[in-house]
């Protein structure tokens, strides 16, 4: 099998394939083989039918098939043994398409593959490459922000003798009333049912629980205090097809009567949170805090350079693509079929911008011989892991639980991969920062944010 390439320009080349018969015709032959001893056919055994039966019905079809097997095996020899750095994956030339094949009589084959060449690229990093760091000043607003959430997180229900600003949760019983307002017949009967009334809707309903007490009966009407079918039918435990059939009026019997208080900021209240004597005084609290805000704003300054960087990068260097073959390339796998040219033109200009950052970013893995080791991508699983536990308040998660968990993320080849990738950028972006210069910036969190709108804005448009 010959193969021969055209370069059309610095992107773009064609390469084209000569197929003859002894490249193909002793797989066709084996495979028809194979057809023969497996195929059932009525007037025959199994294995018995006729040879030239087996090709009058399905030679075509494994001709076919096997010459585009072993095009696509020899153009991936031919794009390896040639070193060519491509774009994509060939597709059939835009040339060749007219072209008619009688895959009956034909012998002997062309293929043409139009290919996107990668170019060149050449990554200087210096002290000259400035790139703005966004570090967000912890505020005592924020810190005291932060107090009101674990105070909030760390409290409880606790009873109280009677209603007072109707922000309190009730367990009551609940009976269905007919329109006389008796006890209906065969009607709902829901026992120590929680009742939040800062969820009820009507302000004049709220009103008849002013001050109430354990034991006291209040009737209301239970579908205008909660008009959304959703929450009044996992109120009563029904279907909302039964509402219609359900009173309006019900019976309130009150027993308990809890309002959630916050934590108080104490020892035990700072030994929950950070672990026994760990932190002793609201100053230390306070200090404890801010190093939490700086460690958990940290991640977000860094996505912030990581964008920067990238951009700068891509700016600077704007390594030359083969833009027509990627948009064929790109409509071609993607799985919507109904894509059109107006969605591909909306989509490329961000696809263009990653292609240019996977190519500067192989080259300065390459020029500085970056590797990333096992060792590397589990701490990098722990630390991801850890970030979703403290996302739930969880601070000081146990370390042999954390590393199990981790292995059990990275045991999902797809996880692994993208972890891995993850790495091997990070260990990119960590290369550019020692030897880029960067401009710190004190930003205030809603400072920062507008920066962060920007770039989301940037990405949409």
């Amino acid at each position: 099998m010959d193969i021969t390439r055209e370069n059309k320009d610095e992107q773009n080349a064609v390469l084209k394939v000569q197929v003859k018969p002894e490249d193909y015709q002793e797989n066709v032959d084996a495979v028809i083989k194979d057809y023969k001893k497996k195929a059932k056919m009525d007037g025959f055994r199994q294995g018995k039918v006729p040879e030239g039966l087996i090709r009058k019905m399905y030679g075509r079809a494994i001709k076919i098939d096997e010459i585009n097997k072993v095009v696509s095996q020899k153009l991936n020899e031919y794009i390896k043994s040639e070193e060519l750095k491509i774009l994509g994956e060939p597709l059939p030339s835009e040339e060749d398409k007219e072209k008619a094949i009688n895959w009956d009589y034909d012998k002997e084959f062309e293929f043409a593959f139009d290919i996107g060449l990668a170019p060149e690229v050449e990554v200087k990093i210096s002290k000259h490459d400035k790139v703005p760091y966004y570090k967000i000043t912890i505020t005592e607003d924020l810190i005291e922000e932060q107090k009101e959430n674990y105070k909030s997180r760390m409290g409880e229900f606790k009873d109280v003798e009677q209603v007072t600003d109707k922000e309190e949760l009730l367990k009551a019983d609940l009976t269905e009333l007919d329109e006389n307002g008796n006890v209906k017949e065969e009607g709902i009967f829901k026992e120590n049912v929680s009742l939040s009334l800062s969820v009820i809707k009507e302000e004049e309903i709220k009103k008849q629980f002013e001050d109430a007490k354990p034991e006291a009966e209040i009737e209301i009407d239970l579908k205008k205090a909660y008009p959304n079918e959703t929450e009044l039918s996992s109120l009563l435990e029904v279907n909302k097809e039964e509402l219609s059939n359900i009173s309006d009026k019900f019976r309130i019997f009150i027993n308990e009567i809890k309002k959630f208080e916050k934590a108080e900021i104490n020892q035990e209240f700072f030994d929950k949170l950070y672990g026994e004597g760990n932190v002793t005084s609201e100053e230390e609290f306070n200090e404890k805090i801010k190093e939490d805000l700086q460690e958990q704003f940290k991640p977000e300054s860094e996505r912030k350079l990581h964008i920067d960087i990238k951009e700068h990068f891509v700016r600077k260097i704007n390594p030359k693509l083969p833009s027509k073959f990627l948009k064929r390339w790109l409509k071609a796998t993607q799985q919507n079929e109904n894509l059109t040219e107006d969605q591909i033109d909306n989509e490329f200009p961000h696809f263009e911008e990653d292609v240019k950052w996977d190519l500067i970013k192989n080259q300065i893995i390459e020029n500085n011989e970056i590797k990333v080791e096992e060792q590397e991508v589990l701490d990098l699983a722990k630390r991801l892991t850890q970030q979703q536990f403290q996302q739930y308040g969880m601070m000081n998660f146990p370390e042999e639980q954390l590393e199990q968990y981790a292995k059990q993320l990275l045991s999902n080849e797809e996880q692994k991969r993208k972890i891995h990738d993850q790495k091997y950028e990070e260990k990119v972006i960590e290369h550019i920062k020692e030897n880029i210069k960067l401009n710190e910036k004190e930003v205030t969190l809603e400072e920062f944010k507008k920066q962060v709108e920007g770039d989301q804005n940037k990405q949409s448009s």
